[in-house]
């Protein structure tokens, strides 16, 4: 067992809530993470003595901070300490470069998150060989890093947090280290079904949910995906109901006042007032997304087009604006699902748009003020994901929007458990009825409309991130 350390509140996460980068003339660009999850996590830590956040280094900057820093405590250093501002303490890890892209590219992103959120194209993929076995090792050693550094870190009897897919083998990893301390794991993605879990390898399938079972609290943010993973956990541990009793549901919601000082700001004003000129009095569809292969916008593109093509009288009529983030850049499938959504969105505005009316308002981009301004005019919030744990932004939109908008969901996102029958509820897979939909949302009564967006709301904030952090402390401790 590790002597025990100093820090009674532990959390860890691959990223953490700060980053480095070097600028030109020489010093480093200290960023806070952004967010309500972030804030909410930083308020909690803030308020407990002695907290400790321990995160990777995500390049090579932070690498070399990390490396100087006094057993890699980051925040004692001069830059970072400002702006942190003395709230808690960040352990940053220098895990070295290439053992940390081969466990978050190769098996947190291109194997864990495809698994989760079932998008392997399965006539061809995964093919797990003797290369995805040189990658599975080093997902070990970085959750060994963790686990080693957490032990070391925590005081006796401490309450440790793991956040995520990128850590699943830590809980059990560090109960091995030390049986004293109380352990979550919370995993912000959805769960599958065994038989589809378990296309894993068995010693891996083994590991990873053995690995989560080392917690105490092991939560989800629906019951839907609480109860797939108690179902994996029978069936890859060959035990009973009881293997899984420690699993819980915690539902993550949006902190409205962190929402409206982001949206509120002069940048957005003026961002509004550009998609104003635009949009007009039409209504719009509002989507703000990431170039996520998860997150389906190719298929809401097509049923956008096929509602112009079915129901004609709409042309002219709607707009529909689609801001998004780019993802994971370094990796083919997203580049290619990247350039596929942009074809498609040309084809659109080459197909509908005239000299009076622009279609479709289409971007990539990382100018989250764009995708406020959108969040704040929508008519219709739109999320048709493959699969999705919550989706925070169809929370977020109902929150800032100024037009009691109408929701359309994929049935496969947490957020569709928590906003329930107030919501147009889509197969993502079904483009003609993810139109009818649409079409539906646009022309539901505004007598209607206004009373389902407000139990909506409501139902968006019943758990801030703040309260949701609390929670899950209540339920270890």
């Amino acid at each position: 067992m590790s002597s025990a350390g100093s820090a009674h509140l532990l959390v860890a996460s691959n990223r953490g809530p700060l980053t480095v980068v070097p600028v030109e003339d020489g010093d480093d660009k200290v960023t806070r993470g952004g967010g309500g999850l972030v804030s909410g996590m930083q308020a909690a830590l803030s308020e407990s003595p002695d907290a400790v956040w321990v995160c990777a280094a995500l390049n090579d900057r932070e690498r070399a901070l990390a490396r100087q820093a006094p057993e890699g405590r980051i925040s004692e250093l001069p830059q970072v300490a400002e702006a942190l501002g003395g709230e808690f303490d960040v352990n940053m890890l220098a895990i070295d470069a290439q053992t940390f892209r081969n466990a978050y590219n190769s098996i947190a992103n291109s194997t864990l998150w495809f698994v989760l959120h079932r998008l392997y194209d399965l006539p061809t993929q995964p093919v797990f060989d003797a290369r995805w076995r040189r990658e599975w090792a080093s997902y070990v050693r970085f959750n060994e890093a963790f686990a080693n550094a957490l032990a070391d870190a925590a005081a006796q009897g401490a309450t440790v947090m793991v956040q995520d897919y990128h850590l699943f083998l830590v809980p059990r990893m560090l109960r091995d280290r030390r049986p004293d301390l109380k352990i979550s794991i919370f995993t912000h993605t959805p769960w599958v079904s065994a038989d589809y879990f378990t296309m894993l390898p068995d010693d891996v399938s083994y590991a990873l949910v053995d690995g989560m079972l080392g917690a105490d609290v092991i939560g989800f943010h629906t019951q839907r995906w609480a109860d797939l993973f108690a179902e994996t956990a029978r069936e890859v541990t060959g035990k009973d109901d009881s293997v899984a009793s420690g699993v819980a549901v915690f539902p993550l919601g949006t902190d409205p006042e962190e929402m409206a000082r982001l949206g509120d700001r002069r940048i957005v004003d003026s961002e509004l007032r550009v998609l104003n000129e635009i949009v007009g009095d039409r209504p719009l569809i509002g989507r703000v997304d990431r170039t996520e292969l998860s997150k389906n916008v190719y298929r809401g593109l097509l049923a956008y087009r096929e509602l112009l093509r079915t129901r004609p009288d709409w042309r002219g009529r709607v707009v529909h604006a689609v801001y998004n983030n780019p993802s994971r850049e370094d990796l083919p499938a997203y580049r290619e699902y990247t350039a596929r959504i942009e074809r498609l969105a040309e084809e659109i505005d080459d197909e509908f748009a005239t000299d009076e009316w622009t279609p479709l308002v289409f971007d990539i981009g990382d100018d989250y003020p764009t995708g406020l301004a959108i969040m704040r005019r929508a008519d219709v919030v739109f999320v048709n994901s493959v699969r999705d744990g919550m989706n925070l932004v169809v929370l977020e939109t109902l929150v800032l929007s100024e037009r009691s908008p109408a929701v359309v969901v994929s049935r496969e996102i947490g957020a569709a458990e928590v906003l329930g029958d107030d919501a147009f509820v889509v197969n993502p897979f079904d483009v003609t009825a993810t139109a009818e939909a649409l079409h539906q949302a646009l022309t539901l009564p505004q007598d209607e409309r206004a009373p389902r967006a407000r139990r909506m709301r409501d139902a968006a904030v019943r758990l801030p991130p703040t309260q949701w952090f609390r929670a899950q402390l209540d339920a270890l401790r």
